[in-house]
């Protein structure tokens, strides 16, 4: 571990750096946009422009990468990044925002492929374990420490997207001082769709659902704490939890998932994920009947501190049972195919879980508008349901088959194609292919 930090430190620290301003960012956005008045369908539209420019960027970064090379790729998209906090600042317009959010995505899907590029062509099979967990760790400690940052200035004042884009312009430094050569690009291939439904019903149509509900989770998530009249503090504290949750929990379902059927584990979690959003509507200072029929922005939510640190557990539980569920389903998936096609495969369901994000919180606002901020819950258990319905079917009609080659392997938030390659299971020697080239 201590030689793969060394070889890479520059990569590591730059890439800590970006990840915290963008946890930073996202969170922020959310927060404003309640305080500056913006209505639940603008907000929505607002974090699913993320996720089109991540889906967008995805495609074209590649040739970007191919044309110009790492550095000049990073240095630019870094640079967006940074310039695009400053318009949040300055033009306070949510149609104005919705760009600024778009080209937010775009940068940082360039910025996470080539820190995987660059991190494969580093990795063999003898430490890329080693690699995946180190940037996972880094992945999650930096988004924590962008909650903590909500409480360095109020999110009224300019001085928070000042800090977003000073820290994207400092993460520019480590990388472009690196004397290390760049990686030669290898773009990875993606299975079709309409293929990988073929080989895994199930797989494809619970990633796509996944993508509704991880997206709301990640990015309303802090809408909804606010609309609940929550302080700054209280917010960035149940962020953290959140963030916290969606990595302490990989491990304990990941080891249930490689003991027994796959798809059970996805839908128990489901199941349980349903039973937190209906324990969260509950101690939300409403009644279930209400959270469908009356705008809980009339009610006064807490009567206890006590209903307070139970919507923060129930929260965190549903966290913990939603954002896990990406790894096992790339495992599941696995397992109904050669070990030679992994990557491809996560590639596609990349593609299918960028499908359901984008639409995911421009939907999940639309709930919060017909129904106040606990129609979060209710767009999260209506996808949840079809995921488990859809379970159930298959599980009737199929029975499941264990794959040798396939295990989970704990993988952070945003992970690309290229950084599924990391997974110590795929069992590709990148560095050898490198050679060969």
């Amino acid at each position: 571990m201590y030689k793969t930090l060394k070889n890479s430190w520059a990569l590591f620290t730059g890439f800590a750096i970006l990840a915290t301003a963008h946890g930073f960012q996202g969170n922020l956005l959310g927060v404003r946009a309640v305080i500056e008045e913006f209505n639940y369908f603008a907000t929505g539209a607002l974090m699913s422009s993320f996720f089109v420019g991540y889906f967008i960027g995805a495609n074209i970064v590649p040739k970007l990468v191919s044309r110009v090379g790492h550095i000049r790729v990073f240095a630019a998209f870094a640079s967006m990044a940074s310039l695009s906090a400053l318009i949040h600042a300055v033009f306070v317009f949510p149609s104005v925002w919705i760009i600024a959010r778009f080209l937010t995505g775009f940068s940082m899907i360039g910025i996470f492929i080539i820190v995987e590029s660059w991190l494969n062509d580093r990795a063999n099979n003898k430490n890329r374990g080693q690699v995946l967990s180190l940037y996972m760790f880094i992945t999650y400690f930096a988004f924590a420490t962008g909650n903590v940052l909500l409480n360095v200035s109020s999110p009224v004042k300019y001085e928070p997207f000042i800090l977003i884009s000073i820290l994207f312009s400092i993460a520019l430094v480590p990388i472009l001082l690196t004397r290390r050569k760049p990686p030669k690009f290898k773009k990875t291939t993606s299975m079709k769709i309409k293929e990988l439904y073929k080989i895994s019903p199930f797989g494809s149509f619970a990633m796509l659902c996944l993508g509704f509900i991880y997206s709301a989770v990640l990015t309303l998530s802090s809408v909804y704490a606010i609309s609940m009249n929550l302080s700054i503090f209280e917010v960035s504290v149940l962020l953290i939890l959140i963030t916290l949750a969606g990595a302490v929990f990989q491990w304990p379902l990941g080891y249930i998932s490689d003991k027994m059927d796959r798809r059970k584990v996805i839908i128990f979690s489901g199941m349980f994920a349903i039973i937190f959003c209906i324990l969260a509507i509950l101690f939300s200072g409403t009644t279930l009947p209400n959270a469908f029929t009356q705008n809980l922005t009339k009610f006064n939510y807490f009567s206890t501190a006590l209903e307070k640190g139970k919507l923060f557990l129930f929260i965190t539980l549903l966290a913990g049972a939603t954002l896990t569920m990406f790894p096992i389903i790339l495992a599941y998936v696995n397992d109904n195919i050669s070990k030679d096609k992994f990557v491809a495969a996560g590639s596609g369901l990349n593609i299918i879980f960028g499908l359901g994000a984008m639409g995911g919180p421009i939907i999940c606002s639309l709930a919060m508008e017909k129904f106040g901020p606990n129609g979060f819950f209710l767009y999260i258990i209506l996808f949840l349901i079809l995921m488990v319905m859809f379970g159930i079917y298959r599980i009737n009609k199929n029975v499941y088959e264990e794959n040798p080659d396939s295990s989970f392997t704990p993988l952070p938030k945003d992970i690309t194609p290229l950084g599924i390659e990391l997974d110590p299971d795929t069992g590709a020697d990148l560095s050898s292919q490198e050679n060969k080239s």
